[in-house]
Order: structure tokens, then sequence, then C-alpha cells
């Protein structure tokens, strides 16, 4: 991408939404849209992202945007997409365009996953962006699937009983990658241009396309509006969040060039703040012990000559 070209087009994903301070959905919004460019349709199910940009008479998207129900953003898209298909094999239209359903975790690792099956299975020329804040933030802060182990959220609350969620969060991405499709990618907000190259990557790839974006949210996640890059960020450095992407089932991992510790990056969240207590600290190790074993697991699915050369 040549940033000082893109900078100068209409922006696609406007300001003046009502999207909190910090908000990370709306940085994933506006930077896929600047990588996909304005020959794109999107469909974005119910959720924060959808919410805030779109409350009635007004808009932020400057593309053609359809609001789905909570559970079939992919099945919605996959429709359009198929029209598009009728028209140019009966010669009505011609010209190429990008097809994008955003969701986030809640709509996408849990109520939407049987519509995001079905769209994946059925071949569909569309990319699925996942703006996943771990948790069903436009709801009030429930647990999902992708919220992580330890989190508190008002579903799975820290308190005398219980500290935050107990289980660890769905692999959603893998999970697409067993599906066998050309292209699924993790990237995060706070670098952008892994962000944008992958977008860009994934919509020149005929097929269905996934991507999971972490997006930190400052609402649930309890941390100061100004933090929600640093947060992404830390979070790729201690390998909560590795970036990585499957083509036609070949992995390509980027590595940190140093693998902090789970603690740091929880420290800047509200929502770990009991378990910086002395009592929680085998929760903590066993958060960490995950994260170790989950980054070694996925570079061993990595092809031996992309891997970097030992000293």
């Amino acid at each position: 991408m040549n940033v000082k070209e893109v900078v100068k087009q209409k922006e696609l994903f406007t300001g003046g939404h009502r999207a909190c301070a910090g908000c990370g959905a709306a940085i994933v919004a506006r930077q896929v849209l600047m990588a996909a460019g304005p020959n794109t349709v999107v469909a974005s199910a119910t959720g924060c992202l959808e919410v805030v940009s779109t409350i009635f008479p007004y808009t932020a998207w400057n593309v053609p945007f359809l609001h789905s129900a909570f559970e079939n953003s992919a099945a919605t898209i996959s429709g359009v997409e198929a029209l598009y298909k009728s028209w140019m094999r009966q010669g009505k239209y011609n010209k190429k365009v990008n097809f994008i359903a955003f969701g986030g975790d809640g709509g996408t690792y849990d109520i939407g996953l049987q519509s995001l099956y079905g769209a994946m299975e059925r071949g569909h020329n569309i990319l699925y962006v996942c703006y996943n804040n771990e948790a069903y933030m436009n709801t009030g802060v429930q647990r999902s699937g992708a919220t992580p182990r330890g989190a508190d959220t008002t579903t799975a609350p820290a308190g005398k009983v219980r500290q935050g969620k107990e289980q660890f969060r769905k692999d959603l991405t893998e999970i697409m990658v067993a599906h066998k499709i050309p292209y699924v990618a993790q990237t995060v907000v706070g670098n952008w241009r892994d962000l944008t190259s992958k977008v860009e990557k994934a919509l020149a790839i005929e097929g269905p396309k996934f991507i999971n974006v972490f997006q930190p949210c400052r609402l649930g996640w309890s941390y100061k509006p100004e933090a929600t890059c640093e947060i992404g960020r830390l979070a790729v450095e201690t390998c909560v969040w590795p970036l990585y992407e499957v083509i036609n089932g070949v992995y390509k991992v980027s590595k940190p060039r140093e693998k902090k510790q789970v603690a740091e990056w929880m420290g800047l969240q509200g929502r770990f703040r009991h378990l910086s207590r002395p009592e929680n600290k085998p929760i903590l190790d066993s958060i960490q012990a995950n994260i170790d074993s989950n980054w070694q697991a996925l570079l061993a699915k990595e092809p031996p000559q992309s891997l970097p050369k030992q000293p």
C-alpha cells in the first residue's frame, strides 16, 4: 500500500460516528476500507460497529452498507455476492467488487458461527473480518467464546467465588484453517501496516477469506482511551495474539523481537486487576503456560525453511 496516495483518497469510513474515544472497531473499519477501496460492499452484524456508525438518519459508511441481524452477517454478504455473480453471467455488470462482512466476536465466535461456517464451506468470494474485542461489549460486557481465561466480565465476574472467566478462549482462527479456505490471518489494531497488507492480500485471492483482528476495547477492558494501539501491540509482543497468516494451508508467522510476559500486558487493563493478587498467581501461571504452549505449537506449523536461522 502506498500510504501517501491512500491518505489523499476520500474517507470510506468517516469520522463523526458515535464510537467511544479510543474505540478499536472504528480503527479496524477505517483501515480495512482504506485497503479495499471504493468498489466494496459491506455487510455488518448487529454490534458495536453497526450501532455507532448507522444511527438513522446518519451513516459513517461511504460504500454500500447492509445491516444484518446479529447472527447472519456472513449469510447476508454471501447473498449479495451470489447476486453479483448472477449479474456478471447475464452481462448486466462487469466491474470487480469486494464483498466484506464485519462481525464482533459475539456475532462471529458464538451467535454467527453457523452462518460463517456455511459461507466458508460454500466457497463464496468474500472476506469476513472479525473485530475481536473479546466480549459482548455492545450489550453489557458479557463473556463470549473469545473471552480469555481470567477476564472479569458481567457474566463471569471476579469475586469471592470465581476469579473471572474460568475457560480458555476458543481458537476460531484455527477452526477457519480447518475449513481449508485459501486465506486465513490474524492481525491487530496498533499495526496498521500488517492489517492493511493482509486485507489487500486477502482481497486479491479468489474464494472465502477470514481475518481475525484483535481489537482492544477501552470500555470493557478498562484502560485509558489513548492506550488502545499500545495494548494491541503488546498483545503481539507477549504472544497473547500472534500475527500470522495461512495461505492455502501454508503458515507464515511473525515473530516478536522479544517475547514478553503476559503480566505486562494484563497490567494495563482493569479487567485483569484481580490477577495481581498473590492468591491468584496460580491462575496467572496457568495463563502464561497456555500462551507459551500455544506459541510453540504455532511455530511448529510453519515450514522449516521459513524459520529464522539460529545464531
